[in-house]
């Protein structure tokens, strides 16, 4: 095994499960083994969640400048790794390891980025009469579970972690038993971090059906942020409720991109594609429906073609692979599921993915397809694209909102004060002109409907997430 048996960090110590049990990670890409980590139980969310409680008054208390300092200095760290965790993301997660230094970066800008604004948590004062001052001050919630996906491993644990820290909360980060090695290590760049007390952050590995909700349900716990599928969200909703707890969570999508007659088709095809087939598919963003105006849908739909079929698929560590393999067999299975459902109801296969061994799908293209379809509605999470064609500007904009998700869309078009018009009928919490989906470090991203709950996450608004505003009042009577 590459990686051996790794411990988990709670409290600031490297430690076994207290039932002693472990579980193998995986080479997604070749079945071998990887290494093996502790599983977890509810013993030892216990244990992580005291710790987080015993470190988090001396987390809170310090100054915004020296939260913001050890904060930074966690995104410094993270570069000095870089190399490592991207390898690692491709041998655990399938992203090709040349495009996986992306993100990893990128996890370090998370840092970077949360530290500048960890100093600027202002609050403001709220005039009323000459006797009183009303003032609201951000504070931090407290303890937070971190729940994150397998799709984006490293990028989104260091997200949640970095917002968390830099307002003044402690927390408790458990992954996917996929990316278990990842969080760990993680875990061990957080031990090399001077300044962050132990206990500030822990990390367990299990899995999610059980200490997951467990970690939801804890009372213990005042804050959960969960990225992850909308079925997952609704269970962590449900075992949150007796506690009330603050919820911050970005679900799942079925993206519109709307294409009109004017659109610069290069462009689109070249943005749309790479998000459609970036990461297999395998992002809550990614495009899940386009409706391409009749006039240039041959064209459009030729131009996607030529760009899929120019797509290598195979070894994540080959630096000329664009799409490795899928994260696991079981959800090969899922996807490959959806293709099928696809042909059963009647939908055009235009380019079929399914001609590779092990867990991989290249890319894949239905035409005529209905709103009644299952790929039209679901969610897939993989490299399937579903093409529509439509003529009527009214009907279109209610097609791209009849959708339980409301994350992202894109239009596509030359006329920008249209786009802005019709964006504001779109009911989605993020959306692009002549673009899609970039997201960066200083943007707030999440989604409305079944698609998030409690805002934003990234940005100055993704830290304000992760505080409750206090009130405070001071007569002013001598």
């Amino acid at each position: 095994m590459v990686y051996g048996n790794l411990k988990m960090w709670i409290g600031g110590e490297w430690v076994d499960a207290e039932s002693g049990k472990t579980f193998e990670t995986v080479n997604v890409t070749t079945g071998a083994p990887l290494g093996t980590a502790p599983l977890a139980d509810k013993a030892d969310v216990d244990n992580a969640v005291a710790a987080a409680r015993r470190a988090f008054p001396v987390w809170a208390e310090k100054t915004p400048g020296q939260r913001s300092a050890v904060v930074a200095a966690i995104g410094e760290h993270i570069k000095k790794h870089a190399k490592e965790m991207a390898h690692l993301d491709a041998l655990e997660h399938g992203l090709p390891e040349h495009i996986a230094i992306g993100p990893t970066m990128g996890a370090a800008g998370n840092f970077e980025q949360a530290a500048a604004y960890s100093r600027h948590l202002e609050g403001h004062a709220i005039p009323s009469n000459n006797d009183r001052m009303y003032s609201l001050e951000r504070v931090p919630v407290g303890v937070c579970a971190l729940i994150t996906p397998w799709n984006m491993p490293f990028f989104l644990m260091a997200q949640k972690v970095a917002l968390s820290l830099a307002a003044g909360n402690t927390c408790v980060l458990k992954v996917p038993s996929i990316n278990a090695i990842t969080s760990l290590k993680f875990a061990e760049i957080l031990s090399e971090v001077e300044g962050l007390p132990k206990g500030a952050v822990n990390v367990v590995t299990g899995p999610g059906g059980t200490i997951g909700t467990y970690m939801a349900a804890h009372p213990g716990v005042d804050c959960v942020g969960f990225t992850g599928s909308t079925e997952t969200g609704v269970s962590i909703m449900q075992a949150a409720a007796p506690t009330l707890k603050k919820l911050v969570m970005e679900l799942g999508g079925k993206n519109p991109a709307i294409i009109f007659p004017d659109a610069n088709l290069d462009r689109a095809v070249e943005v749309l594609a790479h998000h459609q087939f970036h990461n297999c598919g395998q992002a809550c963003g990614s495009p899940g429906r386009y409706y391409i105006h009749e006039s240039v849908y041959d064209k459009f739909l030729e131009k996607f073609l030529d760009h899929a079929r120019h797509l290598t698929v195979g070894d994540p560590l080959d630096p000329k692979t664009d799409m490795g393999p899928l994260v696991s067999r079981e959800h090969w299975g899922k996807v490959t599921g959806y293709i099928q459902s696809g042909i059963d109801e009647g939908a055009g296969l235009l380019l079929d993915g399914r001609t590779y061994d092990a867990n991989f799908i290249g890319p894949t293209v239905f035409t005529d397809v209905t709103p009644g379809m299952k790929i039209y509605r679901d969610e897939i999470f993989g490299p399937v694209a579903v093409m529509l064609k439509w003529r009527d500007e009214d009907e279109v904009m209610a097609l791209a909102n009849d959708n339980t998700y409301g994350l992202t869309a894109s239009i596509w078009t030359a006329n920008i004060a249209h786009a802005l018009k019709l964006g504001k009928k779109l009911t989605v919490g993020t959306f692009s002109v002549n673009s899609h989906n970039f997201i960066a470090a200083e943007a707030p991203w999440g989604g409305v409907r079944q698609s998030g709950v409690g805002g934003k996450e990234g940005g100055y608004q993704g830290v304000l997430e992760y505080t409750e505003q206090k009130m405070i009042t001071i007569c002013l009577i001598e």
